[in-house]
């Protein structure tokens, strides 16, 4: 797992998790813009971007790495973490892990609650036609498909770039993975109450159900929670495509010290 840094070392830490099949350019717009005041971290998963020849494991495994990083780097402690899917996920296993990990946590769009019917279709879907899936030539027409319909989401050039070098080397392997464990296996840990931390859960109004009741079933179990229902956009579309809402809506949860 590699680890990218933004900011003054001596400015409160915030690490912000990219999703499956992303990588750590993911948040790299809101890194920028929060490193004025904040110092972020932006982890590559294993099996994604650069670390694509290493074994994408699970979300304990990926949760555990990052602890280990945090504990050796930053004394244990960070002000805030933050996820959109599976990122998301590995933010609430942190959690789990260590209940004093952070004193702020922003989830957008995970899953806590297992979907296995979802995840057989989705393996059987990446098995048979991941390679075309995510071939360059698919890639460049999913790019110039968002530019031409969805104008509003489109990346800027730097991230396409990105896109362009990270997706098609992306290993079949490591999204059967997450798909078995992140949407097959894993669910919310009972130790989730005992930790502190002011919790944003963000979904998409258009999200899958799955994502909503995960969402209810956080609050359930960590009472300090804010649900936020971004209102017509589908599965991360503020972490992932709308930078600027999301530090709009994220910065001033932040800053909140109610």
């Amino acid at each position: 797992m590699k680890f990218h840094e933004f900011g003054d070392k001596n400015l409160p830490p915030i690490l912000l998790i990219h999703g499956g099949g992303s990588s750590w350019w993911n948040y790299l717009r809101q890194a920028r813009i929060l490193s004025e005041d904040y110092r972020v971290i932006l982890p590559t998963l294993n099996g994604h971007g650069e670390e694509f020849q290493r074994d994408y494991i699970s979300t304990e495994d990926s949760a555990q790495e990052i602890l280990n990083y945090v504990r050796q780097n930053y004394d244990g402690k960070l002000f805030a973490i933050g996820g959109v899917s599976l990122g998301g996920q590995i933010a609430m296993e942190l959690l789990s892990l260590d209940s004093d990990i952070a004193e702020k946590v922003i989830i957008d769009g995970s899953l806590c609650i297992p979907q296995p019917r979802l995840a057989r279709f989705s393996i059987l879907l990446v098995s048979l036609f991941g390679k075309l899936m995510f071939s360059k030539s698919s890639c460049k027409f999913q790019l110039s498909l968002m530019n031409k319909s969805y104008p509003q989401l489109a990346y800027p050039d730097e991230i396409k770039n990105y896109y362009m070098e990270d997706m098609p080397r992306t290993p079949i392997k490591t999204l059967v993975t997450i798909y078995k464990t992140y949407m097959g296996d894993y669910k919310l840990k009972d130790k989730i109450s005992a930790s502190k931390a002011q919790v944003l859960y963000i979904y998409g109004e258009k999200e899958l159900n799955g994502v909503k009741a995960s969402a209810k079933l956080f609050e359930q179990l960590h009472p300090n929670t804010i649900l936020y229902e971004a209102k017509g956009y589908n599965h991360g579309y503020l972490s992932a495509y709308l930078p600027k809402e999301w530090i709009k809506l994220v910065v001033p949860f932040l800053e909140n010290n109610d």
